[in-house]
């Protein structure tokens, strides 16, 4: 049996990761959301919106560095989109 690459990593967050096609860049999304101060939650929203733009305008040349820019973007979307629904159920 194999050992994970990232054993302590909750199995939705990887599967998201999966059904996305960005597998590999999922210790890099970590990091980032880590330094950046993310929850998971907001990570996964991140990630799809990431594909939906990865749908829309796909990395032409150097795929970690537009992954490492949209993702950043897309986090900070996660965060207003996960605020305001918040917001909107406490009114």
């Amino acid at each position: 049996m194999q050992k994970s690459a990232l054993p302590n990593i909750d199995r939705d967050l990887k599967s998201y990761f999966i059904s996305t096609g960005f597998i590999d860049l999922l210790p890099l999304a970590l990091t980032l959301a880590n330094q950046l101060g993310y929850c998971n939650g907001e990570v996964i929203e991140a990630i799809c919106k990431v594909a939906d733009k990865c749908k829309e305008y796909p990395p032409t040349r150097n795929r970690k560095a537009w992954f490492t820019k949209v993702f950043k973007e897309k986090l900070n979307e996660a965060r207003a989109d996960i605020l305001r629904i918040s917001y909107l159920q406490n009114m």
